[in-house]
């Protein structure tokens, strides 16, 4: 939950002894509004609390339409009891109904059209947020939370419940309250405060969600947005190769949005409501504001691309991770499942010994810790490191530089040979070039060694950075 006011009251027009054990009103007052003087004290209450708050432009939190925001106890009218207060425009909203979108994409449960005005995050006049309280009281179909963040707050409930919460005490608005015949109570917190938790995913449609936007459609996966600017209410806008950007700009601010596969026009807007359909679409995301900050607090059902973004913004280069081998590809590159995404290991980063193939290092199913290396989002991309876990034992050897030491050749080249100088079958391996090898085991401009032949050798130098071990054969020779 997020902000919870200091002080949180109950307004109703309900005598307390008129209540159950559970609050409920089990009195003689109606529990619909009178459209009269009651629903004049309740407005003249919450005009006071935000007086005394310093308030006198309330925000619009997550608005909502039937059937979803519908208390049930009066049919709701038209336009959701919001015609006439929001003028073409106002705030700089865009839901209204722009060329480009698919025919019929817009799905409110009725044929009227919400205005650009109410959608989340709308600043508007206390005089127009007094109507809204209005509207809600008569249960004509709209629903919001009205708050000013960390300040103030009015939510109304069932049964002409209505709640006010301040940072401020209100002892003015509190008397006024009860002059007009109201019963204030103070509560630790709204029933309708905004619930944050659960496995919503608040994934911000930022430049790079438009990016992958972008190749997606150009990839033919993606071809149809849905945006939902009000609970209850969406449209769907058809996604071409040259008009995603068209489209970002039609969105409603906060609006939540969902991106499906490329369909036809019949067969996309033929799509039953999300609620009835078991499809996934392929991601989502919630606009942020204009300053590129996301403040909506209302999210969506988690897709599995959904969740991959959720991982991949949590893992930071340098954290362990645990996760388990699903699968070594023909090019070397060993996939790691780390809690539902495939993290990769590429060939240098598994070991800082010699290996033939990866098998040597891991194998399929094993469970293994790895480092982050690098988190990319566009692709989707995760690298991981097996050897950083592990000091690398080369750096032992450089405190070696002027030993000398039998070792068994491995391989001989016209320019030298290697030469092994740690007794593990995968221990490190040195070059002495022809230069350096003592006149007894050349044969003319021949080598006459071979492979498995003990050599003795001195070690020149230990270059790290190019993980190379210079030997040499003739200095080694010498000093005996």
């Amino acid at each position: 939950m997020g902000w919870v006011p200091t002080y949180v009251y109950r307004v109703t027009t309900y005598d307390p002894e008129h209540r159950d054990e559970h609050g409920r009103h089990t009195g003689p007052e109606d529990t619909v509004s009178d459209r009269g003087a009651v629903e004049a004290a309740y407005l003249r209450a919450v005009a006071a609390f935000a007086e005394d708050s310093g308030i006198d432009r309330p925000v619009i939190r997550e608005p909502q339409v039937p059937s979803l925001a519908h208390f049930g106890a009066e049919p709701p009218v038209d336009g959701f009891g919001l015609a006439g207060l929001f003028p073409p425009g106002q705030d700089g909203g865009a839901p209204e109904e722009p060329p480009g979108c698919l025919p019929a994409g817009l799905s409110v449960g009725s044929t009227a059209v919400l205005p650009a005005g109410f959608h989340d995050g709308a600043e508007v006049s206390l005089a127009v947020g007094l109507e809204l309280v209005r509207s809600m009281l008569r249960d004509n179909g709209a629903w919001c939370r009205l708050e000013v963040e960390d300040r103030f707050t009015v939510h109304v409930g069932w049964d002409q419940y209505l709640y006010v919460g301040s940072d401020r005490p209100c002892e003015r608005a509190l008397a006024l309250t009860r002059r007009l015949g109201l019963f204030p109570e103070r509560l630790d917190s709204s029933p309708y405060a905004m619930e944050t938790d659960g496995e919503e995913v608040r994934r911000p449609a930022d430049d790079v969600f438009w990016s992958g936007l972008r190749r997606m459609v150009s990839a033919c996966r993606a071809g149809v947005l849905e945006e939902m600017y009000v609970e209850g209410a969406s449209r769907r806008h058809r996604l071409t190769r040259d008009g995603v950007d068209a489209v970002r700009a039609r969105i409603a601010p906060r609006a939540r949005i969902a991106v499906w596969p490329d369909l036809s026009g019949a067969t996309a807007m033929a799509l039953p409501p999300l609620a009835a359909d078991e499809r996934v679409p392929l991601f989502t995301g919630v606009m942020p504001d204009a300053d590129g900050v996301l403040r909506a607090r209302w999210g969506n059902e988690p897709t599995p691309s959904d969740r991959h973004w959720a991982l991949l913004k949590a893992l930071r280069p340098g954290q362990i991770v645990t996760g388990t081998v699903t699968h070594i590809a023909s090019f070397g590159v060993t996939f790691v499942d780390i809690g539902g995404f495939e993290a990769m290991i590429n060939i240098p980063e598994l070991s800082w010994r010699r290996f033939e193939r990866p098998s040597d290092v891991v194998s399929v199913g094993e469970v293994i810790e790895a480092e982050v290396l690098g988190v990319a989002f566009l692709p989707e991309r995760v690298s991981l490191s097996l050897k950083s876990l592990h000091e690398d034992p080369l750096r032992l050897l450089t405190g070696q530089i002027g030993r000398t030491l039998v070792g068994p050749v491995t391989k001989v080249l016209p320019f030298g040979v290697f030469v092994r100088v740690e007794e593990a079958e995968d221990g490190f391996e040195g070059l002495v070039h022809i230069s350096e090898l003592a006149d007894e085991h050349l044969a003319g401009p021949e080598i006459a060694l071979r492979a498995g032949d003990a050599l003795r050798v001195r070690i020149v130098d230990v270059d790290l950075p190019r993980r190379r071990i210079v030997l040499t054969n003739r200095q080694a020779v010498a000093r005996d």
